[in-house]
């Protein structure tokens, strides 16, 4: 009898278990679309596409090893440290779900739950700017064992001085583009183009001053434009633009022409607050012995007779043999002030990392950065082998330790906007004009409070469904699922609220919407 209870015991257990298992239409597939698809599409730089269940589920072994080491999606800072904007890293029940699905034979569920996707573009997200400078036609000369690194510097042909709002770098090849960092030198003729070498990673020119990086999954660069917060960072005449690519390995052969918009405040806009990026830690005058793993450190000691400051983002970067960097400032008081931790180095993936709630940093502060570089031979990134003495300097081969931060004179509240809203406010006020017609009616748009959706054309007994996404192609609201329609005409309401009920923030959402597997789209804006 205990035998017979047992085993009744195991198959219900066991039956519960196979009951409750993550399936991808049910689950598995709304993470890659907030987490994997933005890259991962097609035409999308991440090389393959992860959108469909086909897709994923033929990937099984080798998705399981990326997230399971937690190569992808990529996010080198430590979320525990700290908290930034637009953060791409996996939950860890997201991280949970993804695996067990991964290692329970990928089931898919019912298809016609499968939610519809979100929305990516294949060209600019903001529009039209007000300078556009472009890069002339590049063949990657990365092999299948290096990467290529080269830069272009253009003329910006800025006649007077502006202000920067947003900036958006737009891949000409998405596929190949790795990485590009984008700098500003106010100096003419003093950062020449050099792409020649395959080893240009940063300008040689120590006037020339970064302005954004772009990465895969990367959004454009905003400052807050609106009331209560206006920001942005002065661009000079005649001003040259720097394009610092980087081309994976294999892109051999294939060629890349990346562009960056600007999008400038009108001449004389009032109550503007300048915004600095500055490289305020170096060190280049350490040596990293071979068959070592070497700590080095920088710091900067913000004078007791300067204003307080807000630290808006930070930047570290280091290149091959970087194994992790910690950046923080210590208050005259010795308190600490948190800014990243990156636990891992990947130069391969680097960016500017936007506090959500910006760092008052008052006078006295010393801001300092703790390296550690595995210069060993059991480090597969290792440039030389055997192992060399490897010494700071801008080449691939040599190391660096520079941290940019954006930062402006602090005001007495700064710490407490919230970043990701007020960013999105500057999304939706440029992105205003930029809405395509749809087959789907929505008014108004722009919205405030409540959104009207009209579909019609639809036939009794069409199953639809509708999502709404950010801008970052995350999910916000499920408006209806699998909703089998009685009428030619639908009307649904959104009422500027997630799933959670928290009214969003002011910015650019899509409506996703599929009619028996037909998928479309719109774009709304919430003010």
């Amino acid at each position: 009898m205990k035998k017979h209870l047992l085993l009744f015991s195991f198959l219900f257990f066991l039956g519960n278990f196979l009951f409750s298992q993550a399936t991808w239409s049910d689950d598995v597939a709304q993470i890659f679309y907030d987490k994997c698809s933005k890259c991962h599409r097609s035409g999308g730089a991440g090389g393959f596409s992860l959108v469909t269940y086909q897709e994923a589920s033929s990937l099984a072994s080798f998705l399981y090893d990326q997230v399971n080491t937690n190569e992808m999606p990529p996010w080198p800072p430590d979320n525990n440290y700290m908290e930034y904007a637009h953060d791409r890293a996996l939950t860890p029940t997201e991280k949970t779900t993804v695996l067990s699905w991964l290692s329970s034979g990928t089931p898919e569920g019912d298809p016609a739950n499968t939610p519809p996707p979100p929305v990516f573009n294949s060209g600019s997200i903001l529009g039209n700017g007000d300078l556009e400078i472009q890069m002339p036609a590049y063949t990657s000369q990365a092999t299948s064992t290096a990467d290529d690194y080269t830069c272009f510097t253009i003329p910006s042909g800025l006649t007077q001085d502006r202000v920067i709002k947003a900036i958006e770098v737009i891949p000409g090849n998405e596929a190949i583009v790795h990485h590009a960092l984008i700098y500003v030198d106010s100096v003419p003729l003093n950062s020449p183009t050099d792409s020649l070498g395959s080893q240009c990673i940063t300008p040689s020119s120590n006037t020339a001053s970064l302005a954004c990086g772009f990465a895969p999954g990367a959004v454009p660069t905003i400052f807050p434009s609106q009331d209560p917060l206006k920001m942005g960072v002065h661009m000079r005449a005649n001003s040259q633009v720097i394009f610092a690519m980087h081309y994976p390995e294999g892109s051999f052969g294939q060629s890349d022409s990346t562009k960056v918009i600007f999008h400038f405040y009108p001449p004389g806009e009032p109550g503007v607050r300048d915004v600095f990026a500055l490289p305020l830690l170096q060190n280049w005058t350490f040596s990293l012995p071979p068959e070592q793993v070497t700590s080095v450190s920088a710091s900067y000691s913000i004078s007791s007779n300067y204003p307080d400051l807000s630290f808006i983002s930070v930047f570290p970067h280091m290149h091959l043999i970087g194994d992790n960097m910690k950046v923080y400032g210590l208050k005259p008081n010795q308190d600490s002030i948190r800014m990243i931790n990156v636990p891992h180095w990947d130069f391969e993936w680097q960016d500017f990392y936007y506090f959500k709630n910006m760092k008052h940093v008052p006078p006295g502060t010393t801001v300092k950065a703790d390296a550690v570089y595995d210069n060993t031979s059991g480090n597969i990134h290792n440039p030389n082998s055997p192992p060399a003495t490897i010494t700071a300097g801008f080449n691939t081969a040599d190391e660096m330790l520079v941290v940019y931060f954006h930062l402006m004179q602090y005001q007495a509240g700064d710490e407490n906007y919230n970043m990701d809203s007020l960013m999105n406010l500057t999304f939706a006020d440029i992105i205003e004009n930029n809405i395509e017609p749809s087959n789907l009616f929505v008014y108004p748009n722009p919205f405030d409070k409540d959104l009207n959706i009209h579909c019609q054309g639809l036939s009794p007994g069409d199953n639809v469904t509708a999502y709404i996404y950010d801008f970052n192609g995350k999910k916000v609201k499920e408006l209806l699922k699998n909703r089998i329609v009685q009428n030619e005409v639908l009307q649904i309401n959104w009422d500027a609220k997630t799933d959670r009920g928290v009214e969003v923030n002011a910015g650019l959402y899509y409506i996703s919407f599929s009619v028996n597997g037909v998928i479309s789209h719109q774009k709304v804006i919430k003010r």
